[in-house]
């Protein structure tokens, strides 16, 4: 029976009446729809995000060139953003390397949308608004990330070094054998495994100001200690948006992707080019904008009151 869809066919008519209505949502906000490649010349350099190649070879050439299956459509829309288009959405697929389970599959459809005008808090609304319509929850609760990790494990986040989160793991039962344990490591493990199951059961939760050294394409505000203008979303144990009020710098975001790039050199991980598209974007001049990746299969999962993603897409990643 394997050559059957993984969903039934009335969740596929479920799904397709869910997207119908988060096109409805943006069409009544004035958010226009774009599309940008699937295929590009460059992937993201950020060492935990790992893009899928694709050999390409022109007729009549012998010569292999390697390209990458987008893992998001974010430096595609900016790029569209700085060339004047307004505030814009799309519904697509992204490809990240080696994730498959219950909430993950190697290919996934992504909702990401970018706001010019609005900051973190604002796209915050603009996000609750929409759980609101596909999921019918209650207004979402608000948390400020140092807050659930003193209330949940007593520990500042912002001052914790990655000495005294690995110990806190230890405590938990939790160990890190991967060459990557470094404190952002930890922290996602602390928050993984301690926080996240038990909060966003009964509305969502939105978590926000994420330490600086997990900025990515967030703005960093100068405060004591500096945060990331960076929010992500959970329900029901599950992830289901990451946001940021967007960084406008090339200069600091192509700094950033060249810590990437040490940071790759120095654990024996593949080499990436920076996407030179994207920064020459950004010195064009990217409008002051906050925009959010939502997982749609995660969403309508849920919507649907599945268990796995693979019971919302018509062939999940054995059957594909």
């Amino acid at each position: 029976m394997s050559w059957q869809p993984t969903a039934t066919l009335t969740h596929l008519r479920e799904r397709a009446n869910l997207i119908a209505k988060i096109r409805h949502f943006f069409a009544e906000r004035n958010v226009l729809e774009v599309d940008t490649p699937l295929l590009s010349h460059h992937t993201v350099t950020d060492p935990h995000v790992v893009g899928i190649p694709a050999i390409y070879t022109e007729i009549g050439s012998t010569e292999e060139k390697i390209l990458y299956l987008q893992t998001s459509p974010e430096y595609a829309m900016k790029r569209l953003l700085a060339a004047g288009s307004g505030a814009i959405y799309q519904i697509c697929k992204a490809f990240r390397q080696g994730e498959v389970g219950r909430v993950h599959n190697p290919e996934f459809t992504m909702l990401e949308w970018y706001r010019p005008g609005f900051d973190h808090h604002a796209l915050m609304d603009d996000m609750d608004a929409l759980l609101q319509v596909i999921l019918q929850t209650l207004p979402a609760e608000r948390v400020c990330y140092a807050d659930l990790f003193q209330q949940h494990l007593g520990v500042n986040p912002h001052a914790a070094d990655a000495a005294q989160l690995e110990k806190i793991a230890q405590q938990k039962n939790i160990s890190f054998t991967g060459k990557l344990a470094d404190r952002d490591a930890w922290l996602d493990l602390l928050w993984t495994h301690c926080i996240e199951p038990v909060v966003g059961q009964e509305r969502p939760i939105f978590l926000y100001d994420f330490p600086a050294s997990q900025a990515a394409l967030a703005k960093v505000r100068d405060e004591n200690p500096p945060v990331a203008s960076r929010f992500e979303v959970y329900f029901k144990g599950v992830e289901l948006a990451n946001g940021f009020h967007e960084l406008q710098d090339a200069a600091e975001q192509e700094a950033r992707f060249q810590r990437d790039l040490l940071f790759r050199q120095q654990h024996g991980l593949p080499e990436k080019n920076i996407d030179t598209r994207f920064i020459a974007a950004l010195k064009n001049g990217l409008p002051d904008c906050a925009g959010v990746a939502l997982g749609i299969d995660r969403v309508i999962m849920l919507a649907l009151k599945c268990q796995r993603v693979a019971d919302v897409v018509s062939f999940a990643f054995e059957r594909a």
